[in-house]
């Protein structure tokens, strides 16, 4: 194996570069095998239908009679098209410009695009812009036609083929298929080495990409990409980029990651310093004999995600404690739909309490989920909330606890002949549901309730991913007679923008507030102004988190009427809430 200069990275062995041929000769083999589809854009029928003519014997054709319908097609299968005819002179929009936004899109830009005119400026003017040739017009040639489309489909595909075998266009460095074989010939070329699977990724860069703009963050992922191939150079290993920002390294094991946590901050950071750059690093060690490629980097990723939003570390190693939690998530997954059927999990319920009375009384409750595992006992929701979240199995549980709300609000009314609104959390995977509205009036149908006996809590994390959809999705609901309560306010930077966008009910005062309150007057006077806000706006706001009687007194005080928390009563479950209603009545 011997080490290039230039590139200061491992080049594959002659072997191993055969096998690459190999799958690419397959590959090759198994294009010949598909029927490619060809679009033809001419304004005239009877050229269009000439051109299909003579190509439909070798490919599917899809037609469009000008430039504007050529875009829309091509948008919409932008992964199937082989292969564009292209008139120049046509309405609404021409091929100039059609060529144009092909070549300005990275997946239309791989498409060929021939060119059909009888004008010889235009034919210029057309391969300048992009184009790959030209016929003439009249088509009085078919076997030319033909002998030139399939020639330009083959050498397309043959360039896509080859540049997805190797490399990322953007670093230099492997792409992940290829990283991944040559990583497992590594393994069988020296079995018994230890080697470490390295995963790094940059903190939000999304956010970099969308303040300073593509081609700086292109600039920052080249400066990391080059950092890296210098690190693995010394260290018999080879890289990858696997996605947008998300890097692969595997190499010789090493005791320590210092030296490399020092060169991405000396060549990347350091040389971005107004950016606020924060790179991650999971790293798993293994001699990989009892374990596969992708199981190992996925516990380097493992590593990697657990440094999320810590900007004091790092470096991440993945250890018995993550292998503890790795498992259990992976159990928690594994187990959500049977305990969804089993009523593992069940709504708990916090009083809200009403103050602006001489005796506090039961204003509402929140229904707080809660896992009762048969194995693991009670779960607290930090352990799964988030979890289910990130994998889109947390609307099951929230439409379960729903559901369990509803039918206790029901069971209440009959009971004691009061009717208790109980407000529920309404994830932003719920609010992306555009039937989310039909849910809940189903829902409240069902058990014959009123829109305003169950109140629906959003927040604004929902508002900061996507505006758009919280305000459609809140709006509708609005419209629906359900009471919108604005949970967690206060903290974040749209909070403000939420109140003058979205129709908010209730404000919900972060717990953060009132644990903070006595830390400063200043904090006393935000509580104070953030009232002054609602009861501008006409809306009540609830106090979470609340403690202590000092704390409760001095909010009513400032004008707060309804307060939560475990100075009343912690989260229970309805049998004990009903308690609550019993003394109340008493």
């Amino acid at each position: 194996m011997r080490l290039r200069n230039d590139l200061k990275i491992y080049d594959p062995p002659k072997n191993y570069r055969r096998v690459g041929e190999k799958r690419m000769e397959s590959k090759l083999r198994l294009k010949q095998k598909i029927r490619r589809n060809a679009l033809v854009v001419d304004d005239e029928e009877i050229n269009r239908m000439i051109l299909g003519n003579i190509l439909e014997n070798d490919y599917e054709i899809t037609y469009a009679a000008d430039g504007r319908e050529a875009l829309d097609i091509l948008n919409d299968k932008k992964n199937d098209i082989s292969i564009v005819l292209l008139d120049i002179l046509m309405p609404r929009v021409n091929g100039f410009e059609v060529i144009k936004e092909m070549r300005a899109d990275p997946i239309l830009n791989h498409i060929p695009i021939i060119v059909l005119t009888s004008e010889k400026q235009s034919e210029i003017k057309s391969l300048n812009l992009g184009a790959s040739d030209f016929i003439p017009k009249p088509y009085d040639s078919p076997e030319v036609i033909k002998a030139r489309v399939n020639r330009l489909v083959e050498l397309a595909e043959d360039r896509r083929i080859i540049s997805d075998v190797e490399r990322d266009q953007l670093t230099g460095l492997y792409n992940q298929g290829f990283f991944l074989e040559y990583a497992d010939f590594l393994i069988k070329y020296k079995e018994n080495e230890a080697r470490d699977a390295v995963w790094i990724n940059i903190d939000h860069f999304h956010l970099i990409n969308e303040i300073y703009g593509r081609d700086f963050g292109d600039e920052v992922l080249k400066t990391l990409a080059d950092t890296l191939k210098v690190f693995v150079s010394i260290h018999n290993g080879i890289a990858s980029r696997k996605s947008a920002d998300d890097f692969l390294l595997f190499l010789d094991s090493i005791p320590d990651y210092a030296e490399l946590e020092a060169l991405l901050k000396e060549k990347v950071v350091n040389r971005f310093p107004d950016h606020n750059l924060h790179i991650r690093t999971g790293i798993y060690n293994t001699h990989l004999k009892s374990i596969d490629l992708v199981t190992a980097f996925g516990r380097a990723k493992v590593a990697c995600d657990s440094l999320r939003g810590n900007f004091q570390k790092a470096l991440g190693y993945f250890d018995d404690k993550l292998q503890k939690e790795l498992l259990l998530d992976e159990r928690l997954i594994h187990d959500i739909h049977k305990g969804l059927e089993q009523k593992q999990f069940i709504a708990y319920f916090q009083p809200k309490m009403g103050v602006d009375k001489d005796i506090p009384y039961i204003a509402g409750a929140e229904a707080l989920v809660r896992l009762n595992h048969p194995d693991l006992g009670l779960v607290p929701p930090s352990v799964y909330v988030d979890l289910y979240e990130k994998n889109g199995l947390i609307q099951f549980v929230d439409r379960e606890i729903w559901r369990q709300a509803a039918s206790q609000i029901k069971k209440w009314k009959d009971e004691y002949g009061i009717t208790i609104p109980i407000s529920v959390n309404a994830s932003r995977i719920d609010l992306y549901d555009p039937k989310i509205d039909e849910h809940f009036f189903d829902l409240v149908k069902e058990y014959d309730l009123k829109p305003k006996d169950l109140h629906i809590e959003v927040t604004e994390t929902a508002y900061a991913e996507d505006a758009n959809q919280l305000i459609e999705a809140v709006t509708k609901l609005k419209e629906c007679g359900f009471v919108i309560e604005l949970d967690d306010f206060g903290t974040g930077y749209s909070a403000l923008n939420m109140l003058l966008e979205i129709p908010i009910d209730v404000l919900k005062l972060d717990m953060k507030f009132v644990s903070s309150m006595y830390d400063s007057d200043k904090n006393i006077q935000l509580i104070k102004i953030i009232l002054d806000i609602a009861n501008m706006l006409n809306v009540p706001v609830v106090a979470e988190g609340v403690e202590t009687e000092k704390q409760m007194e001095d909010l009513k005080n400032l004008g707060c009427r309804i307060i939560q928390g475990y100075y009343f009563s912690k989260p229970v479950a309805a049998k004990e809430f009903e308690h609550l209603i019993k003394a109340q009545k008493e």
